[in-house]
Parts: structure tokens; C-alpha cells; sequence
């Protein structure tokens, strides 16, 4: 919206030439939408508090700490990350940009599917809430919605195509089957992030690292110049997507101040779902949709943590993990709940680098 009503006042005024330039932009965005949650967190924290009771519901076959530590904690604070995500990006992108309304969409609606959820689970005092089914389809059909139109405002020489990590040139062409592999994308980093969510920290650190990289790849992937340079696709307009991650960065931060341990709130799936969804969403708008299986590998890991641990239960009655997902292991193991949230921060900064690196090394 800013640069929609002050660029053309540059001519008078040279300060709003400023707004030309997406780094500026993305600075603001993050510093924006860091105020936003900063000061709105604590009236969001208490209104959840008077309308959630008990708070979060806690899983009785969790591990046995959090029905004393986690107790109580109010959940949904993804609705803080989502108004200071939302409001931010609005405000300094250009309403105008072709990648704005989908991945927006995306964020927004994941969320609502979300706050659906865990409003399902306040009300019947229970882990369960939305049936899987009915959610997953909710989250496919915006997928299916979202991946046509990045699909057509794509470059036509990429429309279908999936690029590889570390080669040069190489496209893989899928035809129409990229539309079901990019729900796939968008669907699974969504639930990837979701299932991630389990302690105190440990999913929006990643999440803001993952966007960090993707607030790059889309600067660099929006400039011909840098696409030209480094041999990666150029892919028009993408560029503003790098104001949109410093949103998310900066309601990240904003959210981490709270959720810190011992979090005051937690972002429930209305967070986890959306914020996953648009990192899903950015990856196919730059066309780095494999990148984001390296610097999001952690979620990566988590997620394959819960698919051999009930592939391994049905077919052999065992179990691989002591609890799945992959944080609740270490934790029945005896690990300190800050301890695998840091240990699994650092494991998430190693592979964001070596998803960048792709950007060099071909």
C-alpha cells in the first residue's frame, strides 16, 4: 500500500524514492510487523486466557511433564503471527504485486482451517478437533486454487517444471502432474510445521530461518541481474515476496517473546498450519519448491519421524521411537525440553546454509 501512494511522490519528495528499493521494504515490514505483536501481544494473551479456561488441551499419552508444565497455556496466538504477518505485508508491498493475493490467500485461509481446529479442541476439552479428512481436503482445495494462479503467472518456460538443487539448467518437466505436486508442497510444509509445533520455541525459530532464506531466494529470483549471475530461474515479480518473509520474520520475532519458555501462549494450529502453508506457497511462486525440503529439512525430519513410527507400528506392531513426533523421542529419553529446542535450532540454521548453498554451487 505505501508504495502504491508515496512512490509517485518521488519526483517531489526524493525520501520516497525509498520505497522503490524492496530492501528498504522488507526492512520495514519486519520492523512493522515486530511493533505489531510486541505491542497488541499482551491484550491478544489475556483475551485468550478469559475465553479458554483451562487453556490448551495436553495430550494424556504426552510426555508426563507437560501436564504440569503446559497446563493452562492458552492456545490460537497464531492469530497475533497471522494479524501482524497480514497487516504488515499489506502495508509495504505493493497491493498491485502479482504474488501478494495467492500465498496471502494461502497463510490466511490455512489459517482459518486452524483456528476451526483448535476451536473444536477448546470446546471438547480434547487433542481431537477437526477430523484429518475433512482438514486435509479444506487445505488441498486452497492448494488447488492457489497452485492455477502461480501456475499462470509463472514464465511460460517454467510453468511445469520443477528445478533441481545443484545443477545448472536442469528442469525436470512434469507437465500437469506439477499442479497435484504442488499441493503436495504447499499441503505438506503445512503439516510439516504443524507437527513440529510440540515445544515451547521450537517451530517458529525454524519457521523465521526458512524465511529468512526464502526473503533471499525471492530477491535474488525477482532480479535478472542476480538470477542471471548465480544461473538460478528468473522468475518476474517475485522479488516482493522478500517483504513478505520479512513480515513473517518480524511476527515471528514478535510471537517468540511470548512463547518463549515457559511460553505464555502458544500458536495451536491456527499458527503452525498457516505459517507452513505460506512458506509451501513462496517456494512454488520462486520456483525452489525442492529448496525448501533442504532448508526446511528439520520439518522434513519430524514429519518422516511420524510416517515410519505408524508405518513401523501396522506393519510389525513395533515402534521405532519411543513417542513420535522426533522432539517427543529425545524427551522421553530423558533430554531437557530446552535442550532439544536449541540442539533442533541448530540442526535448522545448518540446513537452511546448506539449502543456500544451492544457489551458488551448481
Amino acid at each position: 500500500m505505501l508504495p502504491d501512494l508515496l512512490t509517485p511522490l518521488a519526483g517531489e519528495y526524493q525520501f520516497f524514492n525509498l520505497f522503490r528499493y524492496i530492501t528498504f521494504r522488507t526492512g520495514g515490514a519486519t520492523i512493522t510487523a515486530l511493533i505489531i505483536s510486541l505491542m497488541f501481544g499482551p491484550a491478544m494473551i489475556r483475551w485468550l486466557k478469559s475465553h479458554q479456561a483451562e487453556g490448551q488441551p495436553i495430550r494424556a499419552d504426552g510426555p508426563e511433564s507437560h501436564l504440569v508444565t503446559k497446563i493452562g497455556t492458552p492456545t490460537m496466538g497464531g492469530l497475533l503471527i497471522l494479524a501482524a504477518f497480514a497487516l504488515s505485508t499489506l502495508l509495504w508491498m505493493p497491493l498491485s504485486s502479482p504474488y501478494l493475493w495467492p500465498v496471502l490467500t494461502v497463510a490466511l485461509a490455512f489459517g482459518a482451517v486452524g483456528s476451526v481446529d483448535d476451536w473444536m479442541k477448546l470446546r471438547r476439552r480434547s487433542h481431537h478437533g477437526m477430523s484429518g479428512r475433512m482438514k486435509l481436503l479444506l487445505q488441498l482445495g486452497v492448494a488447488f486454487i492457489a497452485t492455477l494462479f502461480l501456475i499462470e503467472m509463472s514464465p511460460s518456460h517454467l510453468r511445469y517444471g520443477v528445478a533441481v538443487p545443484f545443477l545448472k539448467d536442469t528442469m525436470i518437466s512434469l507437465g500437469l502432474l506439477y499442479v497435484p505436486f504442488a499441493m503436495v508442497v504447499i499441503v505438506g510444509a503445512s503439516n510439516a510445521v504443524n507437527l513440529t509445533d510440540g515445544l515451547d520455541g521450537l517451530a517458529i525459530v525454524p519457521v523465521m530461518i526458512v524465511a529468512a532464506c526464502f526473503g533471499l531466494i525471492a530477491y535474488l529470483a525477482g532480479n535478472v541481474n542476480f538470477a542471471g549471475y548465480l544461473q538460478i530461474n528468473y522468475v518476474p515479480g517475485t522479488g516482493d515476496l522478500a517483504v513478505m518473509c520479512g513480515a513473517l520474520l518480524g511476527a515471528g520475532l514478535g510471537f517468540l517473546w511470548f512463547n518463549a519458555p515457559p511460553a505464555k501462549v502458544f500458536m495451536g494450529d491456527t499458527g503452525s498450519l498457516a505459517l507452513g502453508g505460506a512458506l509451501g506457497a513462496m517456494s512454488v511462486a520462486t520456483r525452489h519448491e525442492l529448496v525448501l525440503a533442504i532448508t526446511g529439512g528439520l520439518f522434513v525430519v519430524e514429519t518422516l519421524s511420524v510416517i515410519l513410527q505408524v508405518a513401523s507400528f501396522k506393519l510389525t506392531g513395533k515402534r521405532i521411537f519411543l513417542m513420535a513426533p522426533l522432539h517427543h523421542h529425545f524427551e522421553r529419553k530423558g533430554w531437557a525440553e530446552s535442550t532439544i529446542v536449541i540442539r533442533f535450532w541448530i540442526i535448522a540454521v545448518v540446513l537452511a546454509l546448506a539449502g543456500l548453498s544451492s544457489l551458488k554451487l551448481r
